[in-house]
């Protein structure tokens, strides 16, 4: 059984997608982000970034104790190892595949999030920003467009 610790955000989905379609066990924690959930202390002790989403796995591949990670990405990779879904062992895709996946969490989703703050959350208009981060997520699009254009 997994405990996953949600918020509808697209990062908390990312991990819900992940264990439908593999099929696995998870209970579903939901932490409020508007009335701080992620700043108590027992979230704090899975997720000490005081970030979603997180997961104790109370049956990690290795047979020990309960597992707990954070950071979408690596929560990602672990499943992925875990239950040899989603994660060729073949050098090529597997490496296509952690490419692509580094891509999204460390540009396209930044990038978005940036995007979406300052254009709907910011306390006050900042031009600057709001251009910037418009501009690099119509560029991200743009090679994720050209990506699947090119995939079978």
């Amino acid at each position: 059984m997994i405990d996953l610790y949600f918020a509808p955000t697209p990062n908390g989905h990312k991990i819900t997608l992940f264990l439908e379609e593999a099929e696995l066990d998870y209970r579903l924690i939901k932490v409020d982000l508007g009335k701080g959930g992620q700043f108590r202390p027992e979230f704090l002790r899975i997720s000490p970034n005081n970030k979603i989403p997180a997961i104790v796995d109370h049956s990690p591949a290795d047979g020990g104790e309960p597992l707990s990670l954070f950071e979408s990405g690596a929560i990602l990779l672990y499943l992925a190892e875990k239950t040899g879904l989603f994660l060729s062992h073949e050098t090529r895709e597997r490496a296509a595949t952690l490419q692509w996946l580094f891509w999204q969490v460390g540009g396209l989703g930044p990038m978005l999030g940036q995007n979406h703050h300052f254009n709907h959350a910011a306390p006050q208009t900042i031009p600057y920003a709001i251009e910037r981060y418009q501009v690099e997520t119509q560029r991200l699009y743009h090679v994720l467009n050209k990506r699947l254009e090119n995939s079978p």
